[in-house]
């Protein structure tokens, strides 16, 4: 598992700032602070507790070679998300979460195949049987669906657990999950109800630095653990294949 940011470095990053007190949730009382100014501050101590305890559970995930699919649709977030994601290999939405991703899986991931093959098609050269206007209409079809199910092109089954960057904007994300008893980790803000997750983060999900500090740990924590899994397998390849 990756190092737990210090305190240190969750200040530098913003990682304490809360809501206006005005705009917070009762059920975040246990990992508030103090409140400054009229703005709630964040137990950072806490914030390293749950962390641990969610990079505790991710791990076990990860290495029964389980996926964890990363969310985060806000505009400050979407490129962390996306680059953290690619960096350990993982699934990831950002753009706009397409309704039933998990509740009506059978219908999106028939959509995830037809992307993948129309993007195999066309790498091979299989549009030039196709007229020019066929052509054009296919790879505007295969734009279309890289916005929407890009960065879940990999899955051929739903994810075994879901990260979020807000559950209050991804609320519609975090409802399917419960209703498919799938995990969800998530940074919880001031503002919104922890107990809505699994495993609640409490931590600054507005400001970019916040958001990087955190969700770079839990690539970093994946990464880790798929490099162990690959040198286990290169150092003993007969129990790997068992």
């Amino acid at each position: 598992m990756s190092k737990i940011p210090t305190l240190e470095e969750m200040l530098k990053a913003g990682v304490h700032f809360g809501h206006r007190k005005s705009k917070w949730h009762p059920k975040m009382k246990p990992f508030i602070f103090t409140e400054r100014g009229g703005i709630h501050v964040i137990n950072l101590e806490e914030t390293q507790k749950q962390l641990e305890n969610a990079l505790n559970f991710i791990e076990q995930t990860v290495s029964a070679g389980g996926k964890v699919l990363f969310l985060g649709t806000k505009k400050q977030a979407q490129n962390i998300v996306k680059e953290a994601a690619i960096s350990c290999g993982e699934p990831y939405v950002v753009s706009r979460w397409l309704g039933g991703t998990l509740t009506n899986a059978g219908c999106v991931l028939a959509l995830v195949k037809k992307y993948r093959k129309l993007k195999e098609e066309k790498a091979t050269g299989g549009f030039e049987k196709y007229t020019k206007k066929e052509r054009l209409q296919l790879s505007r079809e295969i734009d279309r669906l890289d916005i929407v199910i890009g960065g879940i092109e990999q899955l051929d089954k739903i994810p075994d657990a879901l990260f979020v960057v807000d559950i209050k904007n991804e609320k519609t994300a975090v409802r399917e999950a419960k209703r498919c008893g799938l995990p969800v980790i998530a940074i919880c803000d001031t503002n919104v109800n922890p107990e809505l997750v699994d495993y609640p983060i409490p931590g600054n999900d507005d400001a970019t630095n916040s958001i990087r500090c955190l969700v770079n740990v839990v690539a970093e924590t994946i990464s880790d653990i798929k490099g162990e899994a690959e040198k286990a397998k290169a150092e003993n390849p007969v129990a790997a294949k068992k």
